[in-house]
Order: structure tokens, then C-alpha cells, then sequence
């Protein structure tokens, strides 16, 4: 584990380079270097003068590694080496040059010891380019052994622009390691730091997610430099990655003030660059210079408040911004021109591009607030919006809000005619997709031109997974097909949950759906197999659930052993879920055998059993009917730290229902209640549906008044069981009230209001045109059976005459049953 930047450990070198001279600094030999570097290449001889053959040579060799001669290159660098026109180093410059712009740092070598043969010496600019040509190749370790090596034997002493080299080299192969060597060595030899260096040591602290090392350089920074924008920028943009808003927002801040000061001085270079103008001066380690330091409060003063005054509350407190359609909050009146001064193109490119950072990483914080307050200053500040930050700013906004705002926004979009990025769309149809919107999800989608990530597809078809809508699914993969989208391991668990059966779970398997199941299971694999995808566990999950669902026990326990040898030989933990799927569906099939074998394989191989693992062998025990085999499982439940839940005390009640044990039955009921499970409507019905069938109408009764009691909403099934209990007993107009009651208490809340009353009363129950339950049954479509079910209930009452009361407390019927359930209670 490495320790922090600021530190600067490792104080070890390499064990061959470790005897170190500290000879005198050089410092004539350093600036003649720094001069070299920035205003010229080599002597001018070399260029114009009658030493023509070294560089006729080197032009050669140069020309020969371009073609990747290497073997005809070697002979002429041999030959330049044996020539007696060879008087120093920069006979090698060209070459050496070339290969640290190639790179190629294996060459390099190969001059170096045709140049030790000659008893060559190196100089600053030939040994920085070898430097640079093992860095920029990836030979750290040899780089560095080079820098130390050229100290103790040639007395070179490497400037700041040499380990910058070393630095950016590992920066680019995040090497933590030579980076502190690097440093530790800085540090011995009083290099000092300059704002490049600062930059590198900011990437390396991001790689490492380290902010408080950003956070030391900052303050490092600004105790030796004045404000300076690209520096800025870069310590924005690493407080941004880090997660830092607030720090980010100071930052823009300071950013802004430079340029409404005026003193924000960047320029481009000829391939599009931007670069401060001003002299990067490195500053000594060890020493105080007599620059003027930065007082943050002045600083903050100095920044208009018209400017800043909406930055720094909204990275703690988003929820206070209003929405983008509604306008950003009341602040000052700004100039429409935005800035009052002539500011150069580079510097509104480069603070554009800095508030525009700052919104993404808003983005990945899920802060919308803050971004739409970034929008407003950008606004303010005269900077047009364009699709680019419209797209950070949508991706901001809808993970927070929802997908409604994001749309208002693409609105506002398309009323100044810019056109979304695909991008943009995709998260809109993300955000649809979570909020089962799938035909406005889809919409968006199929706006999409050219998009290549499959994430957006793949939460299309989930939402077809949940609202049962493979059609939808079968649409968006023919769409993902054309765009050449690469599906991944997400689009196939989604596709083995959507297709992998054809029945369930409205109809059980047969012959004919089980053959096009498997043929569907089948197309699926090879086309993972195509991209070069093995299973995960949800995919084989869904997988063997979709086998289980159509009823194919055999291919049930086939894959289930694909899975054993697949996870096994990658040494991966297949686990109890994976099990529990198989174990149910062998219970659902009424496989009790095969059940048994495979939960007592799964004890003796070790996988551990968890709480719903005994619940499915607890319903096994129905099958069997054995409810002393039931309670023995429970037994080792407790044992194994499990306690049972409701689900459990549904699968015991249902086994001793299966003897018609009913008054235990009801002992359990209370036992689980009163362990503190929260009762849901399944284990009611599950009682309800043995008392109609016993005629037990005192027990249908006092159970639905405990569900009545205890807040518990019936469903369509309790409303089938409570009135065909009353209607086997020939008490019809009971049954008929019983009914309105239940199907009222359906669609109220629990106060028994209900804020749609007029819609179902005009469009449902009371409607007279034939489209009345075609409009009920369109409920089924969209997963609301209960609520279809309760309409069509009501509206049959209303057809035979009886009157619709929307106060179902206040039926005599329910009046009842709430005295005689109070004095059942009352009695025990």
C-alpha cells in the first residue's frame, strides 16, 4: 500500500545505483539546457556546417527506422560510430530526437553503447532525450537507473523538465511506485516543482482517489503562485473526479474573478492547444521566495457576488434550487452582454469548458440543483447553451427528479433548434424505462442514430420484463441489431427472463411451448457464444427459473449441473440462490423426491441453507403432508439462526390446511402476528380459501375482519372466496353486499376515500356505452388485476340493481362483522 504524495516516501533506490556523489550543482550546465530545450536542437554545424557526414548518417538511420529497417538502422549506427567524424554527443542528436518522439527506447540503447565505446560524453540535452525515450517506451525502472547512473558518472544533475518526463511517464502507467522514487529524489536534490509538476502529481492523486493529496497541493500551490486560470482548471477538474464540489465551486469561482479582473492571459498554440503566457518559474523546495502569496480572503472578496453568490449553498443543499422550467431562484441583475471587458476566445473556450466539467461531475453526483445553478451562471455570464451541457445537465437532473424534468428540459432544447446527442436521449429513455413509461422510452430510443452502449437498451427490456411485454423487447433488439450495438451479460439476463419461457405464468408448460423454450434458450447461448460471453449468475438464475417455469425438470437439473462445472473451474462460489431457484421449481412440479435428494446433497456438500431455502422444503412437506417432517425443518431453521417469517408460516399453515386442521391453522396466524410479522393478504387467503370450502362462514368473517383491522388490503382472491362462501350457503344478498364491501375497500385508501370517485363512477361503473368494460379490462394490461377486478365487481352490482355506497364501513355487514370480531377478541 503506498502512502500519500505529500509525504514523498520510499527513500530506497535501486541497489546497483545506491552509492551516490553529491557533486557541486552545475547551474551553468542547466540553464544552457533549458535554453537548449526551448530555442534549439544541437549545434548549428550539425545543420549548416562542412560536418555533413554525422548528419548524413543520422538522416539515414532516422529514415531506416521509419521503415522499420531495425537491422539496417543497427549497421549504419554501427558505421557512424567507427567514422572519426564523430567529435561529442550531438553527433547522436537526430537520432536520439527521433526516438524519444517515436519512441523508441530499445534504439536509444543501442547509441548509448556505441557512445560509451567511444568514450563519448553525454551531455544535458542527449541524456534528457535518452530519459524521455525510455519513459515515453515504458522502461521506468530503466529510466530512472539512467538519471541516477548520469549524477554519479558524468556529473549531470537532470533539470525539472527531466523528472516532469519521469513523472508524466508515470502518471500515463500509474505507477505509484516510481513516482514516489521520483519524488524522493526531487526531494534530495532540491529540484523544486513547477505548475507542470503540480499537474502531474494532481493526475496521479486522482488515479489514486486520494483527496486529501489534492487538496495539500493546492495549498502548496497557492503559498508560491499567484492565481493563474489553466492551473485552476486543472485543479477544478481534479476536485471534480474526486468528488469535491464544493472545492470545484471555490475553484470556478477564483477562475472567474481572473477573468472579470482581466488578468486571465491564455493563448493557443498551432495544434489547438491552450497555454498560459506567462514564465513558469519552478520554485525550490527548501527555500522562501519573495513572490506574492495568495490571501484566500481577499480572493473571495474579490469575486462579484453577482457572479458567485449561487455556487457555494447548493452543493449541500440542492433542494432549494427551483426546477429548470420554472426559472433559477431570484439573484441581481448581470449585464446581457455578460462580461463588461474584451476577453480573447481561449480563455471563454477554456472557462467553458470548466463550467461545463463541473456540470458533469454534478452528473455523477447526482446534485441536479447544483447543476441548474451552473446553467443560470453560464447564462448570466453571456455564454450560449449548447447540446453539451444540455446533456450534462439532463444527465444531472433526471437520476434526482425523474424523467419529467429531464423531458422539460429537451423541450427547452428543441425550442432553441439544438439537436439532443444521442447520449442525451439514452439517458432520457433510461429515466422512462425506471418509471415503466416503455412507449415514451422506446420513442427516444428510436431517435437514436448512432449509440454503441448497450446500457439504455438494456433498461428498456426491463421494463418490458416487469410490465410482461416481450413484443416491446422483441422491437428494441431488432432496433439495438441495426444501431450494431454489442449486447453484454446485462442484455442476456434480461433476455432469459423475457423469453425463456412461453407460458408462464398464466399457463403451465407443455409439449409444444417446452420444444419452442428450448429452441428460444438455445439461440440465446450461441449468440452469447458469439460475443464471447459465459453466464453470470443472473443470467443462469433467470435461466434455470424460465426451465423451471415451463415445467423441464431434466433440463432443470442439466444446467443447474452446467452451472456446478462452470463456476467450479473458475474457482467461483456458485451459492445458495442458485439452489433455491432449482429446489422451488422442483417443488412447484410436485418433484418431492427430487427435492429431498437435492437438499440433503446440498447439507452434505456444505452449502449453507438460508431462511428460504427451509420455507421451500417447508412447502415441500404439503406435498408430502406431513407437517411433523414441516416443523422439524423449522427446528433446524432455528438452529441455523433463521427465524420463520410470514412466507414461512404461509407454507405451514398451507400443510396443515392439507388435513384440515383449521383451528391450528388460525393458532399459527396469531403466533405469527404476534412474533411481530407484518400478515399480508396471501396467508389470509390461503385460510379463506379451506373455510368456503368447509362453509365455515364464522371463520370467513372474523378473518376478514382481522385483515380489515390490521390495514391489510384484500384482493381479487378474497373477494372470489368471500362470496362464494356466502353464495355455496344460499345468502345471496350477503354475498352480493360482502362483495361491494370488499371491491370498495380495493380501490379506497385506508381512511376510505378515494380521489377518483367521479372517473370510476362516469367511466366504469356506471358507464352506459359497451366500451365500459373493454376500459376495465385495459387495467389488466397494465398489472392492475385487483383494481379491474374490484370495477367489474362494482359495476355488476350496479347492473343488478343494488345501490353503490363508496362508504363500506358503514355497511351493515361490515358493522357486524366488526362487533362480533371485538367480542371474539374480547372473550380470549
Amino acid at each position: 500500500m503506498h502512502r500519500p504524495l505529500a509525504r514523498i516516501p520510499l527513500r530506497s533506490i535501486a541497489e546497483s545505483f545506491s552509492h551516490l556523489h553529491h557533486g557541486r550543482r552545475i547551474v551553468a550546465e542547466r540553464l544552457d539546457y533549458s535554453r537548449t530545450l526551448t530555442i534549439s536542437t544541437g549545434r548549428d554545424v550539425l545543420w549548416n556546417g562542412a560536418e555533413s557526414t554525422t548528419m548524413n548518417l543520422q538522416i539515414q538511420i532516422v529514415k531506416a527506422l521509419k521503415l522499420g529497417k531495425r537491422g539496417e538502422a543497427s549497421n549504419l549506427l554501427l558505421s557512424l560510430g567507427q567514422g572519426n567524424d564523430v567529435k561529442g554527443a550531438d553527433d547522436f542528436l537526430h537520432i536520439l530526437k527521433y526516438c524519444a518522439t517515436s519512441p523508441d527506447p530499445l534504439f536509444v540503447m543501442e547509441a548509448w553503447t556505441i557512445m560509451d565505446e567511444k568514450e563519448i560524453s553525454l551531455n544535458s540535452l542527449c541524456s534528457a532525450l535518452m530519459v524521455e525515450a525510455l519513459c515515453n517506451g515504458g522502461y521506468l525502472e530503466e529510466a530512472l537507473k539512467l538519471i541516477n547512473f548520469l549524477k554519479q558518472s558524468h556529473g549531470i544533475y537532470p533539470v525539472l523538465h527531466v523528472y516532469n518526463t519521469f513523472l508524466k511517464a508515470c502518471t500515463k502507467m500509474q505507477s505509484m511506485v516510481y513516482a514516489n522514487q521520483c519524488l524522493e529524489l526531487m526531494e534530495r536534490q532540491k529540484v523544486g516543482k513547477n505548475e507542470v509538476t503540480y499537474a502531474l502529481l494532481l493526475k496521479l492523486a486522482v488515479w489514486q482517489q486520494n483527496l486529501s493529496v489534492a487538496r495539500e497541493l493546492w495549498k502548496d500551490y497557492i503559498k508560491h503562485y499567484s492565481l493563474s486560470i489553466i492551473p485552476l482548471q486543472k485543479f477544478l477538474l481534479s476536485f471534480s473526479k474526486l468528488g469535491d464540489l464544493k472545492s470545484a465551486c471555490k475553484t470556478l469561482q477564483y477562475m472567474v474573478a481572473l477573468v472579470i479582473r482581466g488578468k486571465a492571459s491564455v493563448n493557443k498554440s498551432i495544434k489547438g492547444k491552450l497555454y498560459s503566457s506567462r514564465l513558469d518559474i519552478p520554485i525550490p523546495l527548501n527555500c522562501e521566495l519573495g513572490l506574492k502569496k495568495l490571501n484566500l480572503e481577499e480572493n473571495e472578496q474579490s469575486v462579484p457576488s453577482r457572479y458567485c453568490e449561487n455556487l457555494d449553498g447548493h452543493v449541500v443543499s440542492a433542494d432549494q434550487c427551483t426546477s429548470f422550467g420554472l426559472g433559477f431562484g431570484e439573484t441581481k441583475s448581470v449585464p446581457a452582454d455578460g462580461f463588461n471587458i474584451d476577453i480573447s476566445t481561449p480563455v471563454m473556450e477554456l472557462l467553458r469548458c470548466s463550467f461545463t466539467n463541473l456540470i458533469y461531475a454534478c452528473a455523477e453526483l447526482r446534485n441536479g440543483g447544483l447543476a441548474e445553478q451552473l446553467v443560470l451562471q453560464m447564462q448570466k455570464l453571456g455564454f450560449q447553451i449548447n447540446s453539451h451541457v444540455y446533456d450534462g445537465l439532463i444527465r444531472a437532473i433526471v437520476p434526482e427528479r425523474g424523467f419529467s424534468s429531464g423531458m422539460e428540459i429537451l423541450k427547452s432544447m428543441q425550442q432553441r433548434n439544438l439537436k439532443p446527442y444521442d447520449r442525451t436521449l439514452a439517458t432520457l429513455s433510461i429515466g422512462c424505462s425506471k418509471a415503466l413509461e416503455l412507449g415514451l422510452a422506446e420513442t427516444l430510443l428510436d431517435q437514436i442514430s448512432v449509440y454503441s452502449h448497450p446500457h439504455a437498451f438494456n433498461a428498456f427490456l426491463a421494463a418490458c420484463d416487469i410490465r410482461d411485454q416481450p413484443e416491446n423487447a422483441v422491437r428494441m433488439l431488432a432496433k439495438m441489431k441495426h444501431l450494431q450495438v454489442t449486447p453484454n451479460i446485462w442484455t442476456y439476463e434480461q433476455l432469459f427472463s423475457l423469453f425463456g419461457n412461453v407460458n408462464a405464468p398464466y399457463e403451465e408448460g407443455n409439449m409444444l411451448s417446452q420444444v419452442d423454450a428450448a429452441k428460444r434458450i438455445k439461440a440465446i447461448e450461441m449468440d452469447m457464444a458469439n460475443y464471447g460471453i459465459q453466464h453470470s449468475f443472473v443470467s443462469m438464475n433467470n435461466l434455470l427459473k424460465a426451465l423451471g417455469a415451463e415445467g423441464m425438470t431434466r433440463e432443470l437439473i442439466h444446467y443447474l449441473h452446467v452451472a456446478e462445472n462452470l463456476f467450479c473451474r473458475n474457482h467461483i462460489y456458485l451459492g445458495t440462490p442458485i439452489y433455491n431457484t432449482v429446489l422451488h421449481s422442483l417443488v412447484e412440479s410436485e418433484e418431492s423426491q427430487m427435492a429431498i435428494k437435492m437438499f440433503k446433497n446440498m447439507k452434505s456438500c456444505g452449502v449453507p441453507a438460508d431462511a428460504a431455502t427451509y420455507t421451500i422444503m417447508i412447502k415441500c412437506c404439503k406435498i408430502l403432508r406431513c407437517y411433523r417432517s414441516a416443523c422439524a425443518l423449522v427446528s433446524m431453521m432455528l438452529r441455523d439462526g433463521f427465524y420463520p417469517l410470514t412466507i414461512t408460516y404461509t407454507a405451514l399453515i398451507k400443510t396443515l390446511l392439507e388435513d384440515d386442521i383449521i383451528d391450528e391453522a388460525l393458532n399459527l396466524l396469531d403466533q405469527a402476528s404476534s412474533e411481530g410479522n407484518k400478515l399480508d393478504t396471501l396467508v389470509f387467503n390461503t385460510i379463506l380459501r379451506k373455510a368456503c370450502e368447509k362453509e365455515l362462514i364464522d371463520v370467513v368473517e372474523f378473518l376478514v375482519e382481522w385483515m380489515h383491522q390490521e390495514k391489510i388490503r384484500p384482493d381479487s382472491g378474497t373477494c372470489s372466496s368471500v362470496f362464494t362462501a356466502y353464495t355455496n350457503c344460499g345468502f345471496y344478498s350477503t354475498a352480493m353486499e360482502a362483495l361491494q364491501v370488499l371491491s370498495m375497500r380495493i380501490i379506497c385508501d385506508e381512511d376510505g376515500s378515494c380521489s377518483e370517485k367521479t372517473k370510476f363512477e362516469d367511466d366504469y361503473i356506471f358507464a352506459e356505452d359497451e366500451g365500459a368494460e373493454s376500459r376495465i379490462i385495459q387495467h389488466f394490461k397494465d398489472s392492475k388485476e385487483d383494481l379491474a377486478v374490484a370495477l367489474l365487481n362494482l359495476r355488476w352490482c350496479a347492473v343488478l340493481g343494488f345501490p353503490i355506497s363508496w362508504l363500506p364501513d358503514q355497511s351493515p355487514w361490515a358493522k357486524r362483522l366488526s362487533t362480533n370480531y371485538t367480542a371474539r377478541i374480547g372473550a380470549t
